[in-house]
């Protein structure tokens, strides 16, 4: 039986609907609240008050993509989920180094002890401290996507370890793989060593290559069957090209299965709830607004809701 996991519970993928495919909707203090104050996403009732906005907007779906022990709060999550109406998404997983303090767990266990870590968190439910305590406390939420990150250097042993651990998650459950990269850096490289560790590439996504300015790679990236996540339309300054419309021009004709959106507002200074800008809700209004400008409107169902469907749905 296929189905997609939420926090709630696991929903009929029919049942998705218009989803963002990465955001962050709860960051809790931590070690990357340290080093980025703007980081901080902990208010539930404005978290709560902008996810309403979306829900109004015609979204139902969020995945959300802080994984273990760098910020997630997973009864947080649960609360915002039930009070706003938007199914959540949560992960499990490794975020990069520069999340963790420098001798975080993550660099001494085992690849054995990570599996058994993540299927925890996707099969019995994520723990209510998020590994901060000496004592897990599982909850009933159970993670309904794996993540793992690349950064600018060559990968490591730990990360070759993480990389692993997640793909043998991702056979022994059915759960889905999500990926950062630092502007689609690597990206490539992703999607090589998921094949060859055996991953099932119709559910696993790299998010953030819309931000590599190089349509030759994006071709080639493509063309391994993998899919991918552009969440930077906002982010390109008013009067430069939006390099992330240029790729749905030039890519949804010929891969239209491949692609879905998000926004990655990580910083609370882009909510409208906390005062920023341009809110959540940019993704159905002016992002929308931007694809019938451009010819594009007969995918957006592609993009937002039959590729999402097809990617965060359980396959073991």
């Amino acid at each position: 039986m296929s189905f997609v996991r939420t926090v709630l519970g696991d929903i009929d993928p029919s049942q998705i609907g218009v989803t963002y495919s990465h955001e962050h909707i709860v960051i809790e203090e931590s070690f990357p609240v340290i080093q980025n104050p703007d980081f901080l996403l902990n208010d539930t009732k404005k978290i709560t008050e902008e996810l309403k906005e979306v829900y109004n907007a015609g979204g139902r779906t969020m995945v959300d993509t802080m994984p273990a022990a760098c910020g997630r709060n997973i009864l947080k999550l649960a609360e915002v989920s039930r009070l706003s109406g938007i199914q959540i998404i949560a992960p499990t997983g490794i975020h990069l180094p520069i999340y963790y303090p420098p001798r975080h767990w993550q660099f001494f266990l085992s690849e054995e002890q990570l599996i058994q870590l993540f299927i925890d968190d996707v099969e019995i439910g994520i723990d209510k401290y998020d590994y901060s305590s000496p004592v897990v406390e599982r909850s009933s939420c159970k993670a309904g996507v794996i993540k793992l990150a690349s950064g600018d250097e060559p990968f490591s042993d730990n990360l070759k370890k993480i990389f692993r651990a997640v793909v043998a998650t991702h056979k022994k459950t059915g759960v889905p793989i999500l990926t950062h990269t630092n502007s689609g850096r690597h990206a490539i490289e992703q999607a090589e060593l998921f094949y060859l560790l055996g991953a099932d590439l119709n559910h696993v996504v790299i998010s953030h290559v819309d931000r590599c300015q190089d349509l030759k790679y994006h071709q080639a990236l493509m063309q391994t069957g993998i899919r991918v996540e552009y969440d930077s339309a906002f982010r390109w300054k008013p009067g430069d090209e939006n390099f992330t419309f240029t790729l749905l021009e030039k890519l949804l004709p010929e891969y239209p299965d491949q692609i879905m959106v998000g926004m990655d507002a990580a910083r609370h200074t882009y909510w409208k709830s906390y005062g920023g800008q341009p809110g959540l809700t940019y993704l159905l209004t002016d992002f929308v607004t931007g694809l019938y400008e451009r010819g594009l409107a007969g995918y957006q169902k592609k993009i937002f809701i039959e590729n999402p469907r097809q990617l965060y749905t359980f396959v073991k």
